[in-house]
């Protein structure tokens, strides 16, 4: 169970991450719910994958540093990919 709230954390803050994208940038934005779909999956990817190929294990502790990593990184994560997938739906909507 200790194993899954790194993961809860960085979804939820994924979400959060992608929405404050979508109200940053407010031409690539998904709508909330697209925003916050992409939030979830690039925090949850971004929290979890990415940073432990970084070396980075955001689940290796629930101490302060622990929690603060899984939130960094799932905010991140979800802002950026969300940009990355407002930047690609507008792209071609262009075209």
């Amino acid at each position: 169970m200790e194993g899954l709230i790194p993961l809860i954390v960085n979804l939820i803050s994924g979400a959060v991450g992608g929405n404050v994208a979508g109200k940053l940038f407010k031409n690539l934005s998904l709508g909330t719910l697209g925003n916050s779909l992409a939030g979830i999956f690039g925090g949850g990817l971004f929290g979890q994958f990415i940073l432990g190929a970084m070396g980075i294990d955001p689940s290796a502790g629930m101490d302060l540093t622990g929690i603060l990593t899984s939130i960094l990184g799932g905010f991140g994560g979800g802002g950026i990919l969300m940009a990355i997938i407002g930047f690609i739906k507008k792209a071609i909507g262009k075209s």
